[in-house]
């Protein structure tokens, strides 16, 4: 079983075959959070798995969030109390069992601005949040004056605080993250493919039967069967649901949120900082050398593939974020933007801050099951819950052959730790030895921990000159680049630069200058030739163009109209 953990063309290639030959007891569309939960959740109870994505792993939304496992604090204002809990339960649960690796807890400060009656509501709020889970690895709540806050964060306006709350929330690499828990379920068994576009459903007596498919690099098509298809395509979900010609009970709606990321010294801050705005919640949260700020809450229709941010987006999160600071931040300190979308359950209310943040599941019509709205943080309950439904309106297809009526094991996801976790707490105690075992710095020893736990040493099992540092992305190691391709699953330079490695959001060239290198890299390994490799060179630094251009128009729909002229990068590859 374990051959099937790694991703690379060739284990591609052996899937699209497969695609058109099997039938399978489950096919899930769509390879975000909620994708990859529930493909590992079926695939550990044992039922025949595959799962499709017609771009890149995690390349909308799950590459696009805050970078938090964060336990709900904003729903107790909601008095959503069940959300809060079921957060909090599985923020703890993958910082301590399922992805050490990646989750690792964040200090926060949520600053104060008004004396007694705010800290005294606060008070209330954050003991309800301890008790119902949010100290049980981490510290409690404390409490704090001005001054110990500032002198904890001296970049701080004087006047932007009275106070505050220390708590503690996550942080994560939500690409990496949402990919190696599909890599896990390859692990058990899942077949599992990027580049794979429904473009429709065939029905045998009024049941979803089989998905017509298509490869995005090259335009193949084939046909693949399921006893239940399972959507879990977010922001697409109404498309999919219309491309089977049904209508499910209920619709999602977009709301856009827009991060900026800047260098370190733009703040003298020691925790990440959370504020509350008049339309969105502020976060400052630290990532490596970085700062990233955000998020915004707007209605959003246009480009559901590129959501680009626009000058509104990011004049908005700078004059909230430069209300609160000393030094202020501005658009020349900017290394990176991005903007990801929300699938929000559609709700009556015109605000998208007052959409659910909660998720359902519904048939919405037989064969195929329907799954949105949520957050990354429940990606495994959201996921399990899906699949609670899938197996019941499998086992009334009448191929449903793999298992008997009522014999579809209970969830198991709970208790099954995603690839890099086991072994990774005593790999973390012997970063000293593992340096000196590899030949490498203790800091690249850390940083490799960081980010793919106890599967370092595949990565390091490479010749000592790709154990140097990417050319103008030295944050980055190029055996990187080719673990990428190699175990990863990356097809294409933008799925290197932007999700695998986070070049494209920490340097303020947005990777064009270390795109040759990268290239040079991979190209062997993906089969590309010089006109090929040079194509992919000149596709990713005229996407970079247009996102740079997309930042300076004032609407969302200047920026679509900006972003729609480049296109997606697989429509270019198709040949």
């Amino acid at each position: 079983m374990r051959t099937q953990q790694v991703f690379n063309p060739q284990a591609y290639e052996r899937a699209w075959t497969e695609f058109g030959q099997e039938h399978y007891d489950v096919v899930i569309i769509g390879g975000g959070s909620v994708g990859a939960g529930a493909a590992l959740d079926a695939a550990t109870r044992g039922l025949k798995v595959a799962l499709v994505e017609s771009r890149d792993f995690a390349a909308g939304t799950s590459s696009r969030s805050s970078k938090m496992f964060h336990g709900g604090l904003r729903y107790l204002a909601m008095l959503d109390f069940r959300l809060v809990a079921e957060s909090l339960h599985e923020r703890e649960l993958n910082m301590s069992t399922l992805a050490p690796h990646l989750v690792t807890p964040l200090r926060f400060i949520f600053p104060l601005t008004h004396r007694i009656w705010e800290r005294v509501m606060m008070f209330g709020g954050f003991t309800l949040y301890d008790l119902m889970g949010g100290a049980k690895s981490v510290p409690r709540q404390k409490h704090m004056t001005r001054s110990s806050v500032l002198r904890l964060n001296p970049g701080l306006k004087e006047d932007a605080v009275v106070g505050g709350v220390r708590y503690f929330d996550t942080l994560v690499d939500d690409a990496r993250h949402t990919m190696t828990v599909l890599r896990t379920a390859g692990y058990y068994g899942a077949t599992i493919r990027p580049s794979t576009e429904v473009i429709g459903f065939e029905k045998e007596n009024g049941r979803v039967s089989a998905a017509i498919l298509k490869d995005t690099d090259t335009g193949a098509e084939t046909t693949i069967r399921g006893s239940v298809f399972i959507n879990a395509t977010g922001v697409w979900n109404d498309s999919i649901e219309k491309l089977a010609g049904t209508k499910g009970p209920f619709s999602v709606h977009a709301s856009k949120g827009v991060h900026i990321v800047v260098p370190k010294d733009c703040l003298d801050a020691d925790a990440a900082l959370c504020f509350v705005t008049e339309k969105s919640v502020l976060f400052v949260i630290p990532w490596g050398e970085y700062w990233i700020i955000g998020t915004t809450d707007t209605d959003y229709e246009g480009n559901l593939a590129d959501p680009a941010p626009n000058a509104s987006d990011i004049n908005y999160i700078l004059d909230e974020v430069n209300q609160r600071v000393r030094r202020r931040i501005t658009h020349e300190d900017i290394v990176g933007v991005y903007s990801g979308l929300r699938p929000l359950l559609a709700g009556s209310s015109e605000s998208t801050t007052n959409l659910s943040r909660n998720h359902a599941v519904a048939r919405a019509c037989p064969g195929l099951v329907s799954v949105a709205g949520g957050k990354y943080t429940t990606y495994r309950v959201i996921g399990k819950d899906a699949v609670d439904l899938a197996a019941e309106e499998m086992l009334a297809s009448p191929h449903a052959c793999h298992h008997d009526k009522g014999k579809v094991p209970d969830s198991v996801s709970e208790h099954t730790p995603i690839l890099g976790a086991n072994g990774y707490h005593a790999l973390k105690n012997s970063v000293p030895a593992l340096a000196v075992r590899f030949g490498v710095s203790e800091e690249i020893i850390e940083h490799l921990l960081g980010r793919y736990g106890a599967l370092l040493d595949e990565v390091l099992d490479v010749v000592p000159e790709l154990l140097d540092p990417i050319p103008d992305a030295e944050g980055y190691l190029k055996a990187e680049a080719l673990y990428a391709v190699t175990h990863e699953g990356a097809l294409h330079l933008e799925d290197v630069l932007s999700r695998r490695l986070r070049i494209t959001m920490e340097y303020p060239d947005r990777g064009v200058k270390c795109a040759a290198a990268v290239a040079d890299i991979i190209a062997p390994h993906l089969g590309w030739d010089e006109h090929r490799k040079a194509a992919e060179i000149e596709l990713f630094q005229r996407r970079v163009e247009s996102e740079l251009a997309a930042e300076q128009a004032l609407t969302d729909e200047a920026a679509n109209q900006i972003m729609n002229r480049v296109g997606e990068t697989r429509s270019h590859m198709n040949t």
